[in-house]
């Protein structure tokens, strides 16, 4: 599996928590992972990331965000004009947060 990530941010090539936790999925799935960084900064470079969003918000605009479901819901509703379609789905796992990784 190749991941490309950047190089900044909570996923960052610095970051020890993010690399642990990669070799735990790594080990688990037995898939060989490859990761490489981009310099901090450039993943908003990629402009489907930006085209998908503006359409999202069209979608989304003016109805409340009550939940996480609706907001789900309507991400997974939207469409661009040349036929792109979102999927979306809601992960509910908790994800503790000032996990210390020790040497």
């Amino acid at each position: 599996m190749l991941i490309c990530a950047d190089g900044g941010g909570s996923n960052g090539y610095r970051v020890r928590l993010w690399k642990v936790e990669l070799q735990q999925f790594a080990d688990d799935s037995g898939l060989t992972v490859t990761v490489c960084h981009r310099p901090p900064g450039t993943s908003k470079w990629n402009t489907i990331e930006h085209r998908l969003f503006a359409h999202i918000s069209m979608n989304w605009r003016g109805r409340p965000l009550v939940s996480h479901e609706v907001i789900v819901e309507l991400i997974g509703a939207t469409t661009t004009g040349s036929g792109v379609r979102v999927q979306a789905a809601l992960d509910p796992g908790a994800y503790p947060t000032t996990v210390k990784v020790s040497d």
